[in-house]
């Protein structure tokens, strides 16, 4: 089978699309033919060796997949010809996104809903369930409250934005052109602002007659954590879900002591491991949300397998939007 190879670490190109042995599956593992599945920007992370979870050379990147199952171990529940989605781990030659084929953990895929593509379904899980695990277990974001989300024309901000709307929020979105301002607004948003023109703390204060934002969800980190501490409301909540920015913020102590607010972080995937009970809960609380037709991933770009390293280098350099794709090659 083909799949992209990271066999040095490095940008998107140092990957390699290469011939992989489609070896027997592992004997406790679903083998799964991938019909789509998502970049994220962790991927480009692990690529470059400089992500938390760091796999052993060489290995296949890509986490999140959807397909039709080839493969089954007996006791499972599942069956070849079963639609599934669900998160790869990254194993060597065996387990990786970027692939035509892959194994995948039996307890780490879900079937797909009828009404759900496969393209929706490999996007579905991480973004919806960064940001329902954010803004709800995190966040305890309430009806009626603020929330400010960063980032709000990407993956997990346009998935925060809906599920904000969805849970009474005046949601308020920044991004980085006008025009990922107006995807902003079709998502929901009650305010968009474009950071880069618009000092987005002015406008919060504004718009909040000075209260500030009670949940700020930023994925960002840098500038905009900081600048988020001048616009949160007494008693707010900053949840950090990540830094696309490049820079780890620092927190002034005294600050949230002064004005009584928490920082707190969402790393989602440790709920895999450490308590998946709440991962079960939200799963079937968003598919419903899917199939009554309230939240939906927004997917700007799809590439064929082939063209994985140009997906991600396009997605790097920000001009995508939602989520990105890769598909079979045709």
């Amino acid at each position: 089978m083909k799949a992209w190879v990271v066999r040095e670490l490095g940008s998107p190109d140092v990957l390699k699309y290469e011939d992989v042995d489609d070896h027997s599956p592992a004997p406790d593992k679903l083998r799964v033919g991938i019909e789509a599945a998502a970049l994220n920007f962790g991927d480009l992370l692990q690529i470059k060796g400089e992500y938390q979870v760091k796999p052993d050379l060489p290995f296949i990147p890509g986490w999140e997949i959807a397909g039709t199952v080839l493969a089954a171990p007996d006791g499972t529940g599942f069956a070849p010809g079963d639609r599934v989605f669900g998160g790869v781990e990254n194993d060597g030659l065996r387990s990786g996104g970027y692939a035509q084929e892959t194994d995948v953990s039996p307890l780490a895929a879900m079937r797909i809903p009828d009404e759900m593509t496969f393209d929706d379904a490999a996007a579905f899980m991480v973004i919806y369930q960064t940001a329902h695990f954010a803004l709800h277990r995190r966040g305890n974001l309430q009806p009626d409250e603020t929330l400010l989300v960063h980032g709000a024309a990407g993956g997990v901000g346009s998935a925060a934005v809906q599920l904000g709307k969805i849970a009474g929020a005046t949601v308020i979105a920044t991004a980085g052109s006008d025009e990922k301002v107006e995807l902003c607004k079709e998502l929901g948003a009650d305010v968009a602002i474009n950071y880069k023109t618009q000092d987005f703390a002015e406008v919060v204060n504004e718009h909040t007659r000075r209260k500030g934002a009670d949940v700020v969800f930023d994925p960002v980190g840098g500038d905009v954590f900081e600048r988020s501490t001048k616009c949160i409301a007494f008693e707010g909540r900053l949840v950090v879900i990540g830094f696309t920015s490049g820079r780890v913020p620092e927190v002034r102590a005294n600050h949230v002591l002064v004005k009584n607010y928490s920082v707190v972080g969402l790393h989602w995937g440790l709920y895999r491991s450490r308590n998946p009970a709440p991962i079960l809960e939200a799963t079937q609380e968003l598919f419903d949300l899917y199939q009554q037709g309230k939240i939906r991933p927004h997917i700007s770009a799809r590439y064929p397998l082939s063209q994985a390293p140009e997906a991600l280098n396009t997605m790097a350099s920000g001009k995508t939007t939602g989520k990105v794709i890769l598909v079979p090659d045709r």
